[in-house]
């Protein structure tokens, strides 16, 4: 992978910012059917308002916007709008078939992006992180409370489709793989068997982003792990960071960050909310609140790579960049 070597330097030097909530952004645009159509699927038999990766082809403009103005306030790496591009999670819309084009021309996107604030500053090389959603189903659990030995999908599946998004990012340009927000690990290993066979089949190294999500106060995923037993089950890899994102607010998550700062031998990410949602689903959380929340992360050293989820916009990674700069990142155990 050719920025490899300038990612793995980066990191060496200071914590890298990750960029924030693409939805939040896309609500802010107020699209609405036929904005999702677009020319191309304007008789699309099904509707697709809400399928916020076919914007990647129906209004690259608005996605390329988000993009820049994450870069804008600091970000170094930016994920692709794909966030749902498996053939799973494109059943909904009848639309398995775009399933590569979808992340192609996402990555493609990311990719001009970051490349023009490179050449702008060459000293903070910005990178594609191409993002692989958890699907909407799960491996390890029923969906039929009768029924407690029924799965909705297999790990076979799960690993076909995830093969298919992943050969797409990389085509169109991504440094980076982000298998992120894992509620159930099985999902993830079947994300990470993909990568692993690509990595076999093209000959190359593909950093690797792991990030899972704590569900609750329980401090465990859906699938019933605790934040150790998270690591331990995604660290057969290679990877190039293992972290925690969405579902809590900034402090809820520094003692699972704690666990796997002082139990990992990889980068550690972190991209929380905007602290947790109102009665009506919006999330409240200011910039200067996230930023005064995430200096305990940083004055302990748990992190090398911050950004935000659901409810973060510019604003709020404009004031986490601000915040990190004069902090160091936190250094690699060594583990023998």
């Amino acid at each position: 992978m050719k920025n490899s070597e300038q990612l793995y330097k980066a990191l060496s030097e200071r914590i890298l910012i990750l960029d924030g909530a693409m939805g939040t952004m896309l609500q802010r645009y107020k699209f609405e059917e036929e904005d999702y159509r677009g020319e191309r699927f304007k008789d699309w038999e099904h509707p697709v308002k809400g399928n916020n990766d076919l914007l990647s082809l129906t209004q690259p403009q608005a996605i390329e916007e988000v993009h820049k103005k994450y870069l804008e306030a600091g970000a170094d790496i930016i994920e692709t709008n794909t966030f749902s591009g498996t053939t799973i999670a494109m059943a909904d819309y009848h639309m398995e078939d775009l399933v590569y084009d979808l992340n192609y021309e996402s990555a493609k996107i990311a990719r001009k992006a970051c490349d023009e604030y490179t050449a702008k500053n060459p000293d903070k090389p910005r990178f594609v992180a191409g993002s692989i959603g958890p699907t909407n189903r799960t491996a390890s659990l029923s969906p039929d409370v009768n029924d407690p030995g029924y799965r909705a999908i297999t790990f076979e599946e799960l690993r076909v489709a995830y093969k298919q998004q992943c050969e797409a990012l990389l085509d169109g340009g991504s440094d980076i793989l982000l298998v992120e927000t894992i509620f159930d690990t099985l999902n993830a290993k079947a994300a990470l068997f993909a990568i692993d066979e690509l990595q076999d089949e093209r000959g190359i190294k593909i950093p690797i982003m792991v990030s899972g999500t704590i569900t609750d106060a329980s401090g465990r995923t859906l699938s019933g792990q605790t934040a150790e037993a998270f690591l331990i089950s995604v660290s057969h890899l290679n990877l190039l960071s293992v972290g925690f994102n969405c579902a809590l607010g900034a402090d809820q998550l520094t003692p699972y960050l704690e666990t796997l700062a002082h139990n990992s031998e990889f980068y550690v990410s972190a991209y929380p909310n905007a602290g947790l949602p109102n009665a009506f689903g919006k999330y409240d959380e200011t910039p200067e609140d996230m930023a005064r929340q995430i200096k305990e992360y940083v004055e302990k050293g748990l992190i090398n790579i911050i950004g935000g989820c659901c409810g973060t916009t510019p604003e709020h990674i404009k004031a986490i960049a601000d915040l990190v700069k004069d902090y160091p990142p936190r250094k690699l155990k060594e583990f023998v």
